[in-house]
């Protein structure tokens, strides 16, 4: 039987496991806290367009209370993973696949990338510092993992999906492999979408290209997706943010698929949703500030593409998050950054 754990059992691992669970694979969660105290006292309760379902997991916050897994799926914030890499040491083989469902740019990013750039075969800074996540996992296990649901955790042990379903995936190097093949088909057997795409690192950029922009911006002002449409000069921002963003991507070969008007029209649409980053504000929780921001301003530098309004509201939400200890600097993101 098939082994997965979810490394971070919050509202998208919770999803996945849930959905996962409707298949004949072996689940463990890793989690911790009240959260983990109620999955493992009372089941993990996920509502979806009104209907309520209870699901049972074997859950620990210890990796070493499992076995080799086939694969993992990382679902914390990306500025996270560094500090736990070394605890899945005992749970992975050669075999093991490695799935981020996580927002911004890809650890593993330049792995087979083939920009024809400097960049390739080299891991981004401010996402993976020092390297700690390309030498400790290797590339080679990464299956690359585009999510797009909006869910969240309404209490310990209770997970709300609010919209969407797909998790899309691809190889680095845009073959449809046999371990593509598999977790993909597992998925769609769980109910939910997984398109496998030849192409990853384009959806990648579009979903960035979002993240980079809109995140800061509502965290800034608190404002929703749909509120931020109303207001002219703050779309004007939303306009640069996503140009400078689209410029660093188009260098390294992505192509967009999307134009900055409907990625813009697709995002205000939305009524009453605020990004990821202003429900962390909101909630004490840290910032997803370099991944979402920092590393398209660190591949900007690389290629000398000048990003200056990336940097200047790179700089304002780093302070405001930084005063309310939500952010911590490091010297050499501070350094690559500039």
């Amino acid at each position: 039987m098939t082994k997965i754990c979810i490394f971070g059992a919050g509202a998208v691992g919770g999803y996945l496991a849930a959905s996962l669970s409707k298949t004949d694979v072996n689940i463990s969660l890793i989690a911790r806290g009240e959260h983990k105290k109620v999955i493992q006292e009372k089941g993990l309760t996920l509502i979806n367009n009104g209907v309520s379902n209870n699901f049972k997991f074997f859950v620990t916050e210890n990796p070493n209370d499992l076995e080799i897994q086939d694969y993992i799926f990382i679902s914390i914030k990306a500025q996270s993973i560094p500090l736990i890499v070394d605890s899945l040491i005992p749970i992975m083989n050669k075999n093991t696949t490695i799935i981020s469902a996580i927002n911004g740019l890809p650890w593993w990013y330049f792995y087979k990338a083939n920009t024809g750039t400097i960049l390739d075969e080299k891991y981004v800074e401010s996402v993976d510092l020092n390297g700690k996540i390309w030498n400790t996992i290797k590339p080679e296990r990464a299956l690359g993992c585009v999510v797009y649901p909006a869910c969240e955790i309404l209490e310990p042990g209770t997970i709300r999906i609010n919209q969407g379903d797909r998790f899309s995936l691809g190889e680095p190097d845009g073959t449809i492999s046999e371990r593509l093949d598999k977790i993909a088909n597992l998925l769609i057997r769980g109910g939910l979408k997984a398109p496998k795409k030849k192409k990853l690192r384009d959806e990648i950029w579009v979903k960035l290209m979002g993240n980079c922009s809109f995140n800061p911006v509502s965290a800034l002002t608190n404002k929703t997706l749909d509120e931020i449409g109303k207001d002219q000069e703050l779309i004007n921002t939303i306009k640069l943010l996503m140009g400078e963003c689209r410029q660093v991507g188009e260098k390294i070969g992505v192509k967009f698929n999307v134009s900055i008007e409907d990625r813009i029209e697709g995002a205000i649409s939305i009524i009453g949703h605020k990004p990821s980053t202003t429900h962390d504000l909101n909630s004490g929780k840290p910032l997803e500030i370099d991944p979402l921001i920092g590393s398209v301003i660190e591949l900007g530098n690389k290629l000398n593409i000048e990003t200056p309004n990336l940097k200047n509201i790179y700089i304002k939400i780093k302070n405001k998050a930084e005063d309310l200890g939500l952010y911590e600097r490091n010297q050499i993101i501070e350094t690559i950054t500039e």
